[in-house]
């Protein structure tokens, strides 16, 4: 479907009349496994996406799919507790649609993550890693349709979507907490089906580091409209065809439960940096 303005602004006044005075400043989107930094939101007012008008509910596995507004860490932050996919059968403008309305409620800057496969042979299922760029080749955009000028324009530049100083701040919080962070690119698959070796030895050639399902929908939507942005990767899994072993779902939501205290260690310190 295609959304009007009007339609993101009614989503934001609807959750205006929840959160009241409050204005987050960073949306915060955790994926597969990750959503536990919902939980330790300061100060929570969550509601459920299916309460939102024009939200989409989450059916991925290890997504609430639910707004948590609060602080963290000083920051005002709105979280989301899962998110959409293109695989769950909608469109990548309803995929990317919290962006947009968080934007209009006040945030200026989004925290995107996610678990992935580990395209890069150097590296192992555990690390983490900073996205500094991302491949999408061949699928419709999130932009696709009229333009609605209220956002952004209509030839957006990518150049730099994954915002050079918060990559920054992110190297120097992981050092400072003596957390390994790697820089990669994430590449990006639909789904849902698990990509195969031939994809990947293919997403290889063309420089990704990692591979995943979600993620660019809402860097594209952000970066349309002028927010800027931090993406971090869990590497939860090897991807195809690098080991002798079938995929599963089971093991990134197992590694994402392992990596938890890193990974919440990392972000926590990313929020205190950010002015």
């Amino acid at each position: 479907m295609k959304y009007t303005f009007a339609d993101y602004q009614e989503s934001a006044n609807y959750l205006r009349e929840k959160i009241g005075a409050f204005q987050p400043k960073v949306l915060m989107v955790l994926g597969s496994g990750l959503g536990y930094m919902g939980d330790e939101v300061e100060q929570a007012m969550a509601v459920p996406y299916g309460e939102i008008p024009h939200f989409r509910t989450s059916t991925a596995p290890g997504h609430k799919g639910q707004l948590v507004f609060g602080m963290l860490e000083g920051q005002p932050v709105a979280v989301m507790q899962g998110r959409m996919h293109h695989y769950e059968g909608y469109s990548y403008e309803e995929v990317a649609y919290a962006v947009r309305v968080l934007r209009l409620l006040g945030a200026d800057t989004m925290v995107v993550t996610n678990a992935a496969g580990c395209i890069n042979k150097n590296w192992k299922a555990g690390d983490l890693m900073l996205i500094t760029d991302h491949i999408k080749f061949f699928l419709e955009s999130p932009l696709r349709g009229e333009n609605l000028p209220e956002f952004g324009v209509r030839f957006p530049d990518s150049s730099h979507l994954y915002t050079p100083e918060l990559q920054s701040l992110a190297r120097e919080a992981a050092r400072e907490l003596r957390i390994p962070l790697k820089d990669g690119v994430y590449m990006y698959f639909p789904g849902p089906q698990y990509e195969t070796p031939a994809e990947i030895r293919a997403a290889r050639t063309l420089g990704a580091d990692a591979a995943g399902m979600s993620t660019v929908p809402e860097v594209i939507v952000a970066g349309h409209c002028g927010m800027k942005v931090l993406g971090f990767t869990l590497l939860s899994n090897m991807a195809a065809g690098i080991l002798n072993q079938p995929l599963s779902e089971q093991e990134v939501l197992d590694a994402a439960a392992a990596c938890r205290d890193k990974f919440s260690g990392l972000i926590r310190e990313c929020l205190k940096r950010m002015a």
